[in-house]
């Protein structure tokens, strides 16, 4: 049921009363990394929600913050508690539309710019993606890189352990998406 109410909370997400073919996957990969001369941190969330409407070029991404893994269960009970307070701020999310006029009905690979809000630790704040598509005839291959500074979102750290954690943390991600039919 949780799975059902996920996949109609995306398909909202990015406006499927614009009725395109939309590709989804319920597990694209996120992950970040932090580095500092002290300590490096990096943790890996595998159930990223992901939705893209080849039609309007609509992306939506929904993270749940508690689904970060860390090596060490000390740093990811800081994160949770301390820095993303996934309790008060449970999701980070991502809206935005492709900003190159391609064709995502063509297979072929694209470099792409996505345009949109990223709301994380309840402040939103634009962003621009850069990232690569890679259409073939069964699926989308999506992957990006970027970065995002702690103090754009409100994101606190502690003087006693700041310099154990960058002020901007680089953000990958790996979505395989799948065409759904709505």
């Amino acid at each position: 049921m949780k799975i059902l109410i996920n996949i109609l909370l995306i398909i909202l997400m990015i406006q499927a009363s614009s009725f395109g073919q939309v590709f989804m996957t319920l597990n694209g990969q996120t992950s970040f990394f932090s580095e500092t001369p002290l300590e490096n941190i990096s943790a890996e969330n595998k159930s990223t929600l992901v939705a893209l409407n080849i039609t309007t070029k609509e992306v939506a991404v929904r993270i749940q913050n508690v689904a970060f893994k860390f090596q060490n269960k000390l740093m990811e009970e800081h994160f949770n508690e301390n820095y993303i307070e996934s309790e008060k701020y449970p999701l980070s999310v991502f809206k935005g539309k492709i900003v190159e006029n391609i064709d995502l009905q063509k297979q072929g690979t694209y470099q792409v710019s996505v345009k949109g809000i990223l709301d994380m630790h309840g402040v939103k704040q634009e962003h621009i993606i850069k990232a690569q598509i890679i259409v073939d005839s069964e699926s989308i291959s999506v992957t990006s890189d970027f970065n995002v500074k702690l103090q754009d979102h409100k994101i606190d750290i502690p003087k006693l352990v700041f310099e154990k954690i960058a002020e901007s943390i680089a953000i990958k991600n790996k979505f395989t998406l799948t065409p759904k039919k709505l």
